[in-house]
């Protein structure tokens, strides 16, 4: 049977999911998902490579798909780093474990030796500077996440108080498969550009579908850049087929518009990663969208965009939260309207749904947030108005 008319059971569906949205499954810490994934190795990786090009690679103590973005976006990074020295230190601690054997112990001492002397910044590291040292904790409590190294003993939070704080790590089998293998020396790729680009060196006969899949699995939304977007017009041009096996496989719903594409669940699963989210901002975001939807006042571009001024955003936020506030998590009711539009606009841009010109002081915001609005329920409103009576 063709792939593209092979159905996936619930449980293949469901391992498909799991490798989307883990970077990895450790058999020793999911047994159950592995076991899922592992019994379901060919049809997975075949759906996998034709679709997407990814590679699925199973070992004996873990399962990693390898995804690699069209684009990477800033929530593809580390979202617990907060500048480019935390990203420097990891990749310098992944260096020093690479020279260690399985199960190999060694201090925290050693590590930050190894560390100074490796690390390439504009400036050089020094532990007795707490913001360096505050880096340091950061990145090796992301690393110990990962389980690639685990404690034996003592706790890396105390060294950023006291820079001669000890502990005693141990490698772990997961060390050796973190990084992604290259077939090329990376040391010949000048650019970020240029190690996407050589991704598709593989794919030179099925590119464009490729990158269709992988933008429509990995962006809340796609939207048309302009009329030359070939990315896009595959969408619009192949969205009966897309939809036909995206329905089949993992069980989104593909929407298309005129200006967006997005993927969406007719019934809410855990396992996935969801817009809106559990947070407050979300019902803020659902209820400036809606307004914007609803008012005929604002002029849109043909690529479905509304531009405003920072000043004009400010005060169409502060009349929502005077006629939908009263429902808002008490954060967003107490706050003030600047706090509310910073929280809003940082959502959106990590959810795609906006971009800020600073230099002009413009709000652009995309057509995809037209899709995502809220009302709230009729009896809600009818207990309100009881009780403004």
């Amino acid at each position: 049977m063709n792939v593209r008319e092979e159905y996936f059971d619930e449980q293949t569906e469901e391992a498909l999911g799991l490798l989307f949205e883990k970077f990895w499954i450790l058999r020793a810490e999911d047994p159950n998902a592995y076991k899922q994934i592992q019994e379901r190795e060919h049809k997975l990786k075949r759906y996998i490579s034709e679709k997407f090009g990814f590679d699925l690679i199973i070992r004996q103590h873990f399962i990693k798909m390898e995804k690699v973005p069209v684009e990477p976006k800033s929530w593809m990074g580390i979202q617990v780093f907060q500048e480019p020295m935390d990203y420097a230190i990891f990749c310098c601690a992944l260096a020093f474990t690479e020279q260690k054997a399985v199960s190999e112990q060694f201090l925290l001492s050693d590590l930050t030796e190894s560390i100074q002397e490796i690390y390439s910044g504009d400036f050089p590291l020094d532990w007795t500077d707490y913001r360096h040292r505050k880096s340091l904790v950061r990145a090796l409590k992301e690393i110990a996440q990962l389980k690639l190294i685990r404690t034996i003993d003592g706790n890396v939070e105390l060294f950023q108080s006291d820079g001669g704080e000890e502990v005693l790590y141990e490698v772990t089998i997961y060390a050796r498969y973190f990084m992604r293998s290259y077939p090329d020396d990376l040391f010949r790729f000048n650019s970020i550009e240029e190690i996407l680009e050589s991704e598709w060196q593989r794919h030179l006969d099925d590119q464009r579908r490729k990158r269709v899949y992988r933008k429509l699995m990995f962006s809340p939304v796609v939207h048309r850049n302009g009329e030359a977007d070939a990315d896009f017009a595959y969408i619009r041009n192949y969205r009966n087929s897309l939809r036909d096996d995206l329905e089949a496989h993992p069980p989104f719903r593909l929407e298309v518009f005129k200006n967006a594409a997005m993927l969406t669940l007719p019934e809410r699963k855990q396992r996935y990663t969801f817009l809106p989210d559990q947070r407050g901002i979300s019902s803020v975001a659902l209820h400036v969208a809606a307004y914007l939807r609803e008012e005929e006042n604002f002029e849109v571009t043909e690529l479905g965009e509304v531009r405003l001024p920072r000043q004009t955003f400010e005060a169409i936020v502060r009349q929502v939260k005077e006629r939908h506030g009263h429902g808002w998590s008490k954060q967003h009711r107490d706050e003030t309207d600047k706090e509310t539009v910073a929280s809003l606009l940082s959502m959106w841009q990590e959810w795609e749904l906006a971009e800020v010109d600073k230099e002009q002081e413009v709000i652009v915001i995309r057509s995809g947030a037209a899709r995502m609005i809220g009302h709230y329920p009729k009896d809600y409103m009818k207990e309100v108005k009881r009780s403004d009576e």
